[in-house]
């Protein structure tokens, strides 16, 4: 891209040259050198072109703004100047306060609109060469939903909505961090990053990035809920903070640390469950399972069968910060 891009501008100074050149024939009367025009020619291709490097970054959502601060801007001037206020006086005195009208409030129209531009996209919907549906509800992530991962099997299983976005800067977050030498923050970038790419290779799942411009000094959470606000969705979040950002300024959100709970199957004293032995407990006979949900099960008496799949009955389930801890008596190995 970069390089196609420097190719038109090459194109334009020479073009821009070439023009200048022609002039110097096309009007003989000018008296000037075709040395000299080819130079203000070329002159004029490179003051285009650094207008051009000068509005890097300017986004066609800052464009849309500048637009209708303009246009907003010149309808009030012209309100103005043909009210009475100008009916009478000296006709030059009157010419310049209709300029001075006229270049104010233009200017502060534009200037509203640029420092409100993504406010704008709620009264001119913005968007990005493709449709979309104002129907669907939107779900936006952020970055501790995409490195905990667990969002792209809650989108193969269809429980999330058909649209997706994620804020552009918490991709280019994402991008910095794995590129970082530390290699925690690598792993949690490429995890991300990951979870991006799988996203966007569900096909029912309607997956978009959200190119928003904020302030800097704004935080990140501030900056996804202000998102979330803004495109009337819904947030999804696996950090403890951010919900309760969420909850406390009233945004919709959904909560993907009671739904892991509400899946979770729970164990009742007296039940038979299956379990594989995968170690040995810390008293003698014990062995050590895992359910399906990561909890940990405890059976008496099964430290002989490590490596088989046992049946036990539930005799206890004690609740803890890491999950559940299940405390079972031996009913026989499982075939």
């Amino acid at each position: 891209m970069n390089q196609s891009i420097s190719v038109i501008r090459f194109i334009i100074v020479l073009f821009c040259g070439i023009g200048g050149y022609m002039v110097s024939y096309a009007f003989p009367d000018m008296q000037t050198s075709p040395v000299l025009t080819t130079l203000i020619g070329a002159l004029l291709g490179a003051f285009l072109v650094l207008i051009d490097m000068l509005l890097k970054g300017f986004s066609l959502r800052a464009l849309s703004g500048l637009t209708f601060g303009l246009l907003m801007g010149v309808l009030a001037a012209h309100l103005i100047t043909v009210s009475p206020l100008f009916d009478g006086g000296e006709p030059q005195v009157i010419y310049i306060s209709r300029l001075c009208v006229f270049i104010g409030v233009t200017y502060l129209s534009t200037v509203i609109s640029l420092r409100g531009r993504d406010e704008f996209n709620l009264v001119i919907p913005y968007v990005k060469f493709e449709p979309q549906s104002v129907e669907v509800p939107l779900v936006v992530l952020d970055a501790a939903a995409l490195v905990d991962g667990r969002v792209v099997k809650l989108a193969t299983a269809r429980l999330l909505s058909d649209s997706v976005a994620v804020p552009k800067f918490v991709v280019d977050e994402l991008h910095e961090q794995s590129g970082s030498e530390i290699d925690e923050e690598k792993n949690r970038g490429e995890r991300g990053l990951r979870t991006i790419r799988e996203l966007k290779e569900i096909e029912h799942l309607h997956f978009r990035i959200i190119d928003s411009e904020l302030e800097n000094h704004d935080s990140r959470d501030d900056k996804v809920l202000f998102l979330v606000s803004s495109s009337k969705g819904r947030l999804l979040t696996t950090s403890e903070s951010l919900l309760q950002k969420a909850k406390h300024n009233g945004i919709p959100y959904v909560d993907v640390l009671s739904l892991n709970k509400a899946l979770t199957h729970e164990v009742m004293v007296g039940e038979a469950v299956s379990v594989a032995v995968v170690k040995l407990g810390k008293e003698d006979g014990q062995g050590v399972g895992y359910l399906d949900d990561g909890s940990m099960v405890v059976v008496n008496q099964s430290a002989d069968l490590l490596g088989t799949s046992v049946l036990a009955e539930v005799e206890s389930v004690i609740p803890t910060s890491g999950g559940r801890l299940v405390f079972g008596k031996l009913l026989g190995e499982n075939n």
